[in-house]
């Protein structure tokens, strides 16, 4: 009986202990058990480092492969091209590549397990330094229409002679003119060249020579008087070699570039000569960018858009690319032409063009139909300069790649089976670069002869119609 009442005490005790438990729910004082770490594995450290690393390689890169040109798809692509820091130079040297290293100095390397997308950025990025400067035909071909002028089956009516004709001379005076080439300040360089080719020019001939940034400096205080520095110096006036040799002699590189401003004072003296009887011939000379606040393809659409019809040549006197796209952008606008010069000879060689059609002004309908054939001969000419043109810059630019990955690797940008996925996609530019250079010319050799004859057949008909 005793054992028995101790059982079904010890039982009792247990259910009510049971029940006290869910009466009394959870213990709010206990301490709460913390949760279990997750212990990290040597893996996963190697995996966030990684990650971080990759991270890390995005953000560097993000900001130097902003605002990348695509790499060129077609022969439009190539001549369109913006010109890189290194286009067109020869960087085989101890100093360039001293540069290249320079400019190269931030650029991360590229990541053992480059991607496709990883190589197009390094090679959008290299492709964007040395890009070179392909001639555009377009250029070309407005040089033919000028080398033309006179003949009265032209299209354009600004090309044809008349019985005045007025020629300006617009030069940069800034600063930047005063650095040397092959010995020799850029002014100097320019001043050789302008009054040799004045000194060509046929008698009745009124010529101009219009300066600007040539007072001054190139500072900030200087900046207002500077940019307000326009000034004709000579004209409209016979050229008397004398007298515009004076007003040159005491012409030196100092100030600011207020392209626009010139222009639009060349536009306002010309419009007082009457467009049915006079031809205008524009040249500007010019080594910069504006750097006044104009807006000169804004004003050179305007002169365009007058009553001058001014023939508008325009050369980039050893330019750098924005200058150059800027004043390519000018002429295009203004339907004039557009050349890059580097040195003394190729600016004289550029005025040269222009002494060849004065020299026909008063005689242009002599002998045309042999003239036509000349003509076409002497474009065929033209032609192959263009194709030497386009070859020489396509090798350069080449070469110049290749200058740049070996740089690339010997600062361990880059690693060798890098560079040589790098140099693939150099070979397929430069094969674009070939294929567009043949077809290219003979897009020209065909324009050329095509027009040569249709000349030819406009003559025959206007004067056999005649006779």
């Amino acid at each position: 009986m005793r054992k028995y009442l101790a059982i079904l005490f010890l039982t009792f005790l247990v259910l009510a202990g049971c029940n006290a438990k869910q009466d009394a729910g959870p213990d709010k004082t206990a301490k709460e058990t913390p949760p279990t770490e997750k212990v990290k594995s040597p893996d996963s450290d190697s995996q966030q480092g990684q990650n971080e690393d990759q991270l890390q390689h995005e953000g560097q890169t993000e900001d130097i492969f902003s605002d990348m040109e695509e790499i060129p798809q077609t022969s439009a692509d190539l001549i369109n091209q913006p010109t890189g820091k290194f286009g067109g130079r020869d960087l085989d040297t101890d100093e360039e590549k001293q540069k290249i290293t320079e400019e190269i100095k931030e650029l991360p390397p590229l990541p053992e397990n480059a991607t496709e997308e990883d190589f197009d950025k390094y090679f959008r990025y290299v492709y964007s330094k040395v890009s070179g400067d392909f001639p555009n035909p377009e250029d070309l071909i407005s040089k033919w229409e000028f080398a033309m002028s006179g003949n009265p089956d032209l299209p354009d009516q600004k090309y044809q002679f008349k019985e005045n004709y007025n020629i300006e001379v617009m030069l940069d005076s800034s600063g930047s003119m005063a650095n040397v080439i092959g010995g020799k300040t850029m002014m100097d360089l320019a001043k050789g060249a302008i009054t040799d080719f004045l000194s060509n020019v046929p008698e009745d001939a009124n010529v101009s020579l219009r300066v600007y940034g040539h007072k001054g400096t190139g500072s900030q205080e200087d900046k207002e008087m500077s940019c307000s520095s326009i000034e004709q110096l000579y004209g409209y006036e016979k050229y008397d070699e004398a007298k515009f040799k004076e007003a040159l002699k005491t012409l030196k590189p100092s100030g600011w570039t207020p392209i626009a401003g010139a222009v639009e004072q060349a536009k306002e003296a010309m419009e007082k000569f009457d467009p049915e009887t006079t031809t205008n011939l524009i040249y500007i000379v010019s080594d910069g960018i504006e750097t006044c606040g104009g807006d000169p393809v804004k004003v050179a659409k305007s002169l365009k858009d007058s009553g001058i019809s001014p023939i508008i040549n325009i050369i980039g006197f050893n330019v750098d690319s924005n200058a150059q796209k800027q004043l390519k952008e000018m002429a295009r606008i203004s339907d004039g032409t557009y050349t890059t010069v580097n040195n003394g000879k190729e600016l004289q060689a550029e005025f040269k063009r222009a002494d060849e059609v004065l020299e026909r002004w008063t005689q242009w309908k002599k002998d045309m139909i042999s003239d036509a054939d000349h003509q076409r001969v002497e474009q065929s000419f033209d032609i192959m300069d263009f194709y030497s043109n386009w070859g020489d810059t396509a090798r350069q630019q080449f070469a110049n790649l290749n200058a740049f990955f070996s740089v690339m690797k010997d600062e361990g940008i880059i690693d060798i089976h890098q560079k040589d996925e790098l140099r693939n996609r150099a070979k397929e530019v430069d094969a674009l670069a070939h294929q567009a250079k043949n077809e290219v010319r003979e897009e020209l050799d065909q324009l050329n002869l095509e027009r040569a004859e249709e000349i030819k057949k406009q003559i025959k008909e206007k004067y056999e119609t005649n006779t």
